[in-house]
């Protein structure tokens, strides 16, 4: 019975860091916690909650890891080795006292900046513990960072985050793809490799840039090709390759997206994923998002206007990406194990260099939504309802868009 059993699991009822605080508590040793003779009397500070200085020393209102905030203490400085979390607590702290327009630390803070401390430390944390989650679902190189320094509003909810499309019901997908036989596809193709079976040219250089123009299609090497995973042909299959980062923005756009590293002009970025619905399917939903003030719809209208991509509940970083007239990114259809022309897999393309830092945005093709938009603003006008605060709330993800709407009235 045990060789049956020895892989199995459970959901344990506490999480490996209260167990490991319990012990410390009990003063147990437990090897397999790491928690010894040496070490058992040591506790981890989680985060600082408030900070007063005294004629002799500095002391932090400290939260332990594992403990009820009704265990706090307050510690003097030259106690406490977590460096990072007392620079953490210092910007957070700086930042409250500027907007309170202080200039220096006071002795004791006050309830409403202790308050504050306590509430970024929390949030911290729940993004922290998200940015973990993103990044053990992902199925692509780059990595998933989350950064909020703006407000106190966490992790989207009802929000999945996919590495692929989810198909819709009564939706089926077909592999119908054709392989090529090619030893070198960009340099020997045979019979034009896989873009060639579908009467179109090579989409990519020997760097993996896009260098065919916007609106025509990529036809990628697949499963049923000759050729190695090496393949320069093989480009959106490989997934994200750039570290990058949701953050939320400070001019009231939401969440948007950054990039951490250099990218070069013509790069891939990233695919926009979500569930594959019909167009009567959108048509239901898109009235539901537009009273929410806001859609993440994407139609699939390469040849036929059928089928679209929903990533309002389930998507990948895509779903955080602002809209811009002015983008650095630009929309491409590709195929690669399914060629019906009607289901393109979607991918965003560098249209330049772009910095590290640097916000990724692309063009919604907002002209269809705006004059429904405008429709909708006409008849909330009837219902009394303010043209500025409703027309900000339905564009707040393209502040250009925004100013468009306000010059139509």
């Amino acid at each position: 019975m045990a060789e049956y059993l020895k892989d199995c699991s459970v959901p344990g009822k506490m999480s490996w860091e209260e167990l490991e605080a319990l012990c410390r508590r009990e003063r147990l040793h437990c090897e397999q916690l790491g928690v010894n003779g040496a070490n058992v009397k040591d506790y981890d500070v989680e985060f600082l909650c408030d900070y007063k200085k005294t004629k002799e020393e500095e002391l932090y209102l400290v939260k332990w890891k594992g403990f009820p905030e009704s265990d706090n203490t307050w510690e003097p400085k030259r106690n406490l080795k977590c460096p990072k979390l007392m620079k953490q607590f210092h910007l957070d702290l700086d930042q409250e006292l500027r907007r309170h327009k202080r200039r220096c630390t006071p002795k004791k803070l006050d309830k409403e900046v202790a308050s504050f401390l306590v509430q970024k430390a929390k949030l911290r944390q729940r993004l922290q513990r998200w940015e973990a989650h993103l990044n053990q679902t992902r199925n692509h190189p780059g990595r998933i960072f989350v950064m909020n320094e703006v407000d106190f509003e966490g992790p989207p909810k009802n929000f999945t985050y996919i590495n692929n499309y989810k198909v819709g019901q009564g939706i089926v997908l077909d592999e119908m793809a054709v392989g090529c036989d090619c030893k070198n596809c960009l340099e020997e193709p045979m019979n034009g490799c896989c873009p060639g079976a579908s009467l179109h040219r090579m989409a990519y250089n020997e760097k993996g840039q896009v260098r065919i123009r916007a609106g025509q299609p990529i036809y990628e090497c697949n499963s049923q090709c000759s050729c190695s995973l090496d393949c320069p042909n093989r480009v959106v299959q490989k997934g994200i390759q750039f570290d990058l980062c949701i953050f939320k923005t400070e001019n009231g756009r939401g969440w948007g997206v950054r990039t951490l590293q250099h990218i070069r002009k013509n790069t891939f970025i990233m695919e926009y994923v979500g569930e594959i619905i019909t167009n009567d399917e959108a048509e239901r939903r898109g009235h539901v998002y537009d009273c929410q003030g806001s859609t993440y719809l994407f139609d699939l209208d390469y040849v036929e206007d059928v089928y679209t991509v929903d990533a309002a509940h389930q998507g990948n970083i895509s779903h955080f990406v602002n809209h811009s007239c002015n983008p650095n990114l630009q929309v491409f259809n590709v195929f690669i194990e399914n060629i019906d022309e009607r289901l393109p897999r979607i991918a965003l393309f560098s249209t330049r260099a772009i910095r590290a830092g640097e916000e990724l945005t692309f063009d919604y093709k907002m002209q269809k939504v705006l004059t429904q938009l405008l429709g909708i603003i006409h008849r909330l006008c009837c219902e009394q309802f303010p043209v500025e605060a409703t027309a900000e709330r339905l564009l707040m993800r393209g502040s250009c868009c925004f100013q468009l709407i306000q010059g139509a009235f």
